[in-house]
């Protein structure tokens, strides 16, 4: 439970006022706990890093899981915009209210560490997914397949980093271009009917 406890106060702190500001100190006062408890239950700073970053990792596979699980197959238009608004949860439009707060990471190179992990876990997902679930109902138009979801991925990030205000749609429109998506299904199936007909198609390859 301490664990749990020392983990959901160092995600708010990171936050709030960035990872390399925060103390050990900082986190044994927010929770209540001496340094040395802190240390027991975490590790070093270095160590509770990492273990912040892998929680936030672990929420975006999980939530794109979800997305997937819930999203009607065939209906491409509204799953590419379903995915845009999850996305937005994490990287919003300015002014925009963050329901979960990414860290204020404040090492360039940790950020791009940690960039690079939570987009290769992202895409791994997807090739577990929603890749072959398409690809059971409609052909793939692009080659290298996770080099392009890889690179998608990315420039959206970089693109919403520098651009705040740009639209949902124009963000639909760059995600249906680059993987050349077929338009939707005139009758998309519902996601139990689907998933029946999908495991069907990929036991039969």
């Amino acid at each position: 439970m301490r664990r749990e406890e020392i983990l959901a106060a160092a995600r708010e702190l990171f936050a709030t006022q960035g990872v390399r500001a925060t103390t050990v100190q900082d986190l044994a006062k927010r929770v209540g706990v001496t340094r040395g408890l802190v240390y027991h239950y975490v590790g070093d700073m270095d160590s509770l890093v990492t273990q912040v970053l892998d929680s936030y990792i672990d929420q975006f596979v999980a939530d794109v899981r979800t997305w997937d699980a819930r999203r009607t197959p065939g209906d491409i238009d509204a799953a590419v915009m379903e995915c845009i608004g999850l996305f937005r949860r994490y990287v919003p439009a300015r002014g925009d209210h963050v329901e979960t707060p990414l860290p204020r990471i404040d090492d360039a190179a940790l950020y791009l560490r940690f960039m690079d992990r939570a987009v290769e876990a992202l895409v791994d997902v997807l090739e577990q997914t929603t890749i072959p679930s398409y690809a059971a109902r409609h052909p793939i138009e692009i080659g290298h397949i996770r080099e392009t979801f890889t690179a998608l991925i990315h420039g959206l990030i970089a693109l919403v980093r520098s651009q705040p205000t740009i639209s949902d749609d124009v963000l639909a429109a760059i995600v249906r271009q680059t993987l050349r998506l077929a338009p939707s299904d005139a009758t998309p199936s519902s996601p139990a009917h689907a998933s029946t007909s999908n495991t069907s198609t990929l036991k039969g390859e």
